[in-house]
């Protein structure tokens, strides 16, 4: 596996154009990419078609397709590929959804280390989405959070690097984040 500094380097070399740096990124962090990919189908349901290469392939080709971004590092990168996975769950579950209009939405898992409530606990994803988005509206940094947590499975010093914050701040709002959320969610 690669060091950090390497797939930073890596980054800004495809950023700059070079081709070969561009085709060594994914052997570079694919398996970090799997680990979050699995993370994420951990916690929908058991009979979820969509297997973690799938997700990950999905998520690294969209990234590919982002021509705008000043990759600065790779909890950067990994801060990016968690929204993209978060919008492929959610468009999956969206178009799931529609074809079994009725049939209950999908379901996630919310595991210890970033659960709203207790570790058995399910929800929608949808329902999540929507309720991320109300929070972005309110505190868009608790929600960034909340989704470099969450759906990017970042410890608290790795969202703090990725959003250029302390860590303390981090822990702050997550907590803060948290509270919130779990009572929207039981409403």
């Amino acid at each position: 596996m690669s060091s950090h500094s390497d797939v930073t380097e890596l980054l800004k070399k495809a950023q700059a154009g070079d081709r070969d740096a561009l085709d060594r990124i994914l052997p570079a962090v694919y398996d970090e990419l799997r680990s979050l990919a699995r993370r994420q189908l951990s916690r929908e349901r058991s009979d979820h078609t969509l297997q973690p290469t799938a997700l990950v392939h999905e998520a690294y080709m969209r990234l590919l397709e982002q021509t705008q971004v000043n990759w600065q590092n790779r909890v950067h990168f990994f801060s990016i590929a968690s929204q993209m996975m978060r919008r492929i769950l959610v468009n999956y579950a969206v178009e799931r959804n529609a074809k079994k209009r009725g049939d209950g939405a999908t379901r996630v898992q919310l595991d210890e280390a970033s659960s709203f409530g207790s570790s058995d606990e399910t929800l929608d994803i949808v329902q999540l989405d929507e309720i991320l988005d109300r929070l972005a509206e309110l505190d868009a940094r608790q929600a960034r959070i909340v989704e470099l947590r969450f759906f990017g499975g970042m410890t608290i010093d790795e969202a703090a690097a990725a959003m250029e914050i302390s860590p303390a701040t981090v822990k702050r709002e997550w907590q803060m984040a948290k509270a919130w959320l779990r009572v929207q969610l039981q409403q």
